[in-house]
């Protein structure tokens, strides 16, 4: 009898999942491959590198999908805190990776960033994804570490310097200011949580939006002087101009934003209907990418990209409610952890799709395609999934020995 209820316990452990943060994944998930397909298949059609198959990167992302999936069940029922063993580990991985994209032979650059790494006979990868998985752990361990004392600032920006290192080796190695970004904020944010001051971050908030301000008024006096050379802040600063003044680069910097915003105004309040859009024809480069939201919007409307937005909102209500439920510091900073890797990613990629940024190259959790982001994405919902299991059911064994008692 000893044993059948042992093994009912396991049993029980193996196949018990927060079910809300299961649906909402897998929603995205599935409507996620539902927009994939119908942003990519007249490109893939059209397309020499996609063997003229419509289904090609659909049929890609699917594979990608259900070996997240399988990787997320088999994680969540890891305990957490083995990962915790791993964390210096990653962050040393990640510094070797970042280093390996300047190995001839191994780098993959595109559009003049190099930011994959080609392993033969089985594919590239983008580097950036499994980092944000290391920095997450080794940020959860760190400032888990320091918690006790994370009651200064000199303590704050400590724990903030190794993520730092990485995020400027990101940028300066692969050219990418926009994961540079979303790694250094993750660790910002996991800090934040624990820091019991907030004064000082409303003196950080109002710094950084005078020094915006600033900056964006500059820029301005630029353009209305005509001193818009390519000299004045190379790339990243054409950028910004084109985003203060998108009509005088219409036909460069600022054209695939344009596109993207002409996609979200002729969707209405419905849209055109699933697979009707017109941008996608060529008009929007890559529109299964960073602009897929502007897809959703051409063809499911307000209502489409509404219902997507309070998926995501859902999806991170649930995060949020499990690290105010976890059972220890390590397992709340893991939840806040990977709440902020969604959360930054999602405000970033429909703050750029809708001009309210400028153009950075910021993908959408669940819906730009990408395997590698899929796979590592799903991996950190496993943690958090184990993270809620330890709690609950430690929470369920101090009830029955509260009952016996």
């Amino acid at each position: 009898m000893a044993k059948k209820k042992k093994k009912r316990r396991v049993l029980s452990y193996l196949f018990s999942y927060d079910m809300n943060l299961i649906v909402a994944v897998l929603f995205l998930i599935v409507f996620g491959l539902v927009m994939i397909y119908s942003a990519s298949y007249y490109t893939a059609s059209m397309s020499d590198a996609f063997n003229h198959d419509p289904t090609f990167l659909l049929m890609s992302q699917l594979k990608y999908s259900i070996l997240g999936i399988v990787v997320m069940l088999f994680v969540a029922n890891v305990d957490y805190h083995f990962w915790k063993h791993f964390a210096m580990l990653g962050f040393l991985a990640s510094i070797v990776l970042i280093l390996l994209l300047k190995v001839p032979g191994l780098g993959v650059t595109v559009k003049g960033a190099t930011r994959w790494i080609r392993i033969p006979g089985l594919g590239q990868f983008q580097v950036a994804e499994p980092v944000k998985v290391a920095m997450i752990l080794f940020s959860a361990t760190l400032i888990g570490n320091y918690s006790g004392r994370l009651d200064n600032m000199k303590n704050f920006i400590t724990v903030l310097i190794p993520t730092a290192v990485v995020s400027v080796m990101i940028l300066k190695i692969s050219n990418n200011m926009s994961t540079a970004t979303i790694v250094l904020g993750i660790s910002f944010l996991m800090a934040f949580m624990v820091y019991p001051k907030y004064w000082p971050f409303v003196l950080m908030g109002g710094a950084g939006a005078t020094g915006v301000g600033a900056l964006i008024f500059y820029l301005k006096q630029k353009l209305a002087s005509g001193d818009v050379g390519s000299g004045n802040g190379g790339f990243r600063g054409a950028r910004i101009l084109a985003w203060l003044d998108p009509y005088s680069y219409e036909s460069d910097k600022a054209y695939q934003s344009l596109q993207a915003l002409y996609a979200i105004g002729s969707g209405g309040l419905f849209g055109k209907g699933l697979g009707n859009s017109i941008q996608k024809l060529g008009r929007i480069p890559e529109p299964y990418n960073d602009m897929i939201f502007s897809i959703i919007c051409e063809e499911l409307g307000v209502f489409g990209a509404g219902l997507i937005i309070l998926m995501f909102i859902y999806l991170l209500y649930q995060l949020y409610s499990v690290a105010q439920e976890a059972e220890d510091t390590f397992g709340r900073l893991l939840a806040i952890g990977v709440f902020s890797h969604v959360a930054l990613q999602v405000v970033l990629n429909l703050m750029v799709v809708t001009s309210l940024f400028p153009t950075t190259g910021v993908t959408l959790p669940f819906f730009s395609y990408g395997g590698t982001a899929s796979v590592f994405l799903l991996f950190e919902i496993g943690m958090v999934l184990n993270v809620e299991k330890q709690s609950r059911f430690k929470k369920e064994k101090e009830l029955r020995e509260a009952r016996m008692g």
